[in-house]
C-alpha cells in the first residue's frame, strides 16, 4: 500500500512542477540556515571532555583587594580575577589539597632543528607541573609525561605533540631523543596523540579572548624548568601596579596576574573542602581585605567566560525564526494544493477510502517533498559551512565540519519539519465531505 501512496504522491508532484519546487526551494533554505548555525553552535557549546568536566575546577582567589581597578584580559571588576600571579600560584601547588593539580602558563620557544641549514622555529606550547597529564587524560602516542620528581628537580624534559614531532624527527618514536629550546638542550619524554581540545579549556584566558585556537600546542614543558630558564609568558598578563624589583625576578614576586591554574576534585565534599581551603588561604596570604574566592566547575568556568560567542546564539536564534517562516510558507502552498483536488478526494471517499488513508496519502506526499527539501539543503548547508568564515572568526569557522552526523540530522529535521507543516493541511484534506464535492460535480 505504500508504494501505492508513493506513486500517488510522485504523480502529484509532477502534476504541478512550479509549486513542488517552489516549496522545496522553501524548506531547502529553510533548513540549510538552520544547520549551518547549529553546526557552529554545537562545536563552540560542546563539552571538551564530558568524562570528566564535572570533576575539573578553576580555582581564584583575589590577590589585589577591593580597591583594585582592574583591566585588561584575565580581570574582572566582578569577583576575584580569572588567573592568579606567581606566589599564590605556588602557594597553591605546595599545599596540594586537591588529588590533582597544575599551574600554567603560555610559552613560545624557539626551537632548533637539528638537520643543518634549518632555521630556528618559534613554537606554541604550554609550562605545566606532572599532573597536568593524568588530569585532564591527555593521550600519549609514545611514552608519558614527566613525573613529580621532574618538576621538583627543574629537569629539561620536554612533552611534543605528534604534529611536531612529525616536522622534526620525522615521526616515529622520538622517546629519548634530544632537542634544541631556547638554547638548552631537552630530552624528549613523551609524544602525545591528538591532542587539541576546543575550547582550549585548561588555558582560556590565553587563546585571544574567544576560547579557541586552531593550532595545537606543540610542546609542553615542566612549569619550574620554564621559570629558570626565563621563559617569558607568551599570554595575557595584568598588573595592578609595577613591579617593585627589576627583571624576571621582580616580576614573579609582584602582583601581576598570568598563572592559569585548574584541579581534579572527585566529589562535592571534596570541592567544599577545597573551597573552604581557598578562603583560609586568602586569609592568610592577604589578610589586609576579606577573603575573596571564586571555585568554579569546568562547564560554569565556560559559561562565566563567555566561550559561546552571542553572535553565534543570535545567528542560531534567527536561523530557527526562518525555518519556523518557511514551514508556515510550506503550510500555506500544502493547504492550497490539498484543497485544490478537493474533488479528487470526495470521488476517492465515494468509492471506500477511509479519512485515514486520505490522511496517510497526503502525509506521504508532503514527506516526499521534505525529502526534496532536505536533499537541496544538504548542498546548501555544505555551501553555508564553507562560508562561515566569512562572517566568524577563523578560530571558530574551522570547527564547523558537515560530517555524517549533521547530514543525518538534515535530512531528519527537514522530513520532520514538512510533515509537521503538513499535519494542518493533511486534515483538512482528509475531511472533505464526498457527498458535498459529488453534488457539486
Amino acid at each position: 500500500m505504500f508504494a501505492y501512496y508513493l506513486d500517488l504522491a510522485l504523480r502529484s508532484l509532477k502534476r504541478n512542477p512550479a509549486l513542488t519546487a517552489l516549496m522545496i526551494l522553501t524548506i531547502g533554505f529553510g533548513v540549510a540556515a538552520s544547520m549551518t548555525t547549529w553546526s557552529v553552535f554545537r562545536a563552540v557549546s560542546g563539552d571538551p571532555i564530558p568524562w570528566k568536566s564535572s570533576k575539573l575546577y578553576v580555582p581564584q582567589v583575589d590577590m589585589w583587594g577591593p580597591g583594585a581597578k582592574r583591566t585588561g584580559p584575565g580581570s574582572s571588576d566582578e569577583g576575584p580575577p580569572d588567573q592568579l600571579d606567581y606566589p599564590d600560584a605556588i602557594a597553591l601547588m605546595r599545599d596540594h589539597r586537591a588529588k590533582l593539580q597544575s599551574a600554567m602558563y603560555q610559552i613560545s620557544p624557539s626551537v632548533v632543528p637539528q638537520q643543518p641549514g634549518k632555521h630556528p622555529l618559534n613554537v606554541g606550547g604550554e609550562a605545566v607541573y606532572s599532573e597536568f597529564f593524568p588530569m585532564l587524560d591527555v593521550p600519549f602516542k609514545y611514552g608519558s609525561g614527566w613525573s613529580a620528581d621532574a618538576d621538583a628537580s627543574r629537569a629539561q624534559v620536554v612533552v611534543i605533540s605528534d604534529v611536531f614531532n612529525r616536522k622534526i624527527f620525522g615521526g616515529g618514536d622520538s622517546v629519548g631523543k634530544t632537542m634544541n629550546i631556547d638554547g638548552h638542550d631537552y630530552r624528549v619524554v613523551g609524544v602525545l596523540d591528538h591532542f587539541n581540545p576546543q575550547p582550549r579549556f585548561y588555558d582560556i584566558i590565553n587563546t585571544g579572548g574567544n576560547g579557541f585556537a586552531a593550532e595545537a600546542q606543540d610542546v609542553f614543558l615542566p612549569f619550574q624548568t620554564a621559570i629558570a630558564a626565563e621563559m617569558a609568558a607568551n599570554g595575557n598578563t595584568s598588573c595592578y601596579k609595577s613591579p617593585e624589583q627589576p627583571g624576571f625576578a621582580g616580576f614573579l614576586q609582584s602582583s601581576c596576574i598570568w598563572i592559569s591554574y585548574m584541579v581534579q576534585l572527585d566529589s562535592a565534599a571534596d570541592a567544599q573542602r577545597f573551597r573552604e581551603y581557598l578562603e583560609g588561604f586568602a586569609r592568610q596570604h592577604h589578610p589586609d581585605w576579606a577573603p575573596s574566592v571564586n571555585l568554579l566547575d569546568l562547564p560554569h568556568w565556560l559559561e562565566h567566560e563567555h566561550v559561546v560567542p552571542p553572535d553565534t546564539k543570535i545567528s542560531l536564534y534567527v536561523a530557527l525564526g526562518l525555518l519556523l517562516v518557511c514551514l508556515v510558507n510550506v503550510a500555506g502552498l500544502l493547504l492550497a494544493k490539498f484543497m485544490r483536488r478537493a474533488s479528487e478526494i470526495g470521488v476517492r471517499r465515494a468509492l471506500g477510502a477511509s479519512r485515514r488513508e486520505i490522511y496517510t496519502q497526503f502525509l506521504i506526499e508532503a514527506g516526499m517533498v521534505g525529502l526534496a527539501g532536505g536533499a537541496l539543503g544538504l548542498v546548501l548547508t555544505g555551501i553555508g559551512i564553507s562560508g562561515v568564515g566569512w562572517v566568524l572568526p577563523r578560530d571558530i569557522a574551522a570547527l564547523a565540519r558537515l560530517d555524517w552526523s549533521l547530514l543525518l540530522t538534515t535530512l531528519i529535521v527537514a522530513i520532520v519539519a514538512t510533515m509537521l507543516a503538513g499535519l494542518y493541511p493533511t486534515m483538512r484534506a482528509a475531511a472533505v465531505q464526498p457527498a458535498w464535492q459529488l453534488k457539486s460535480n
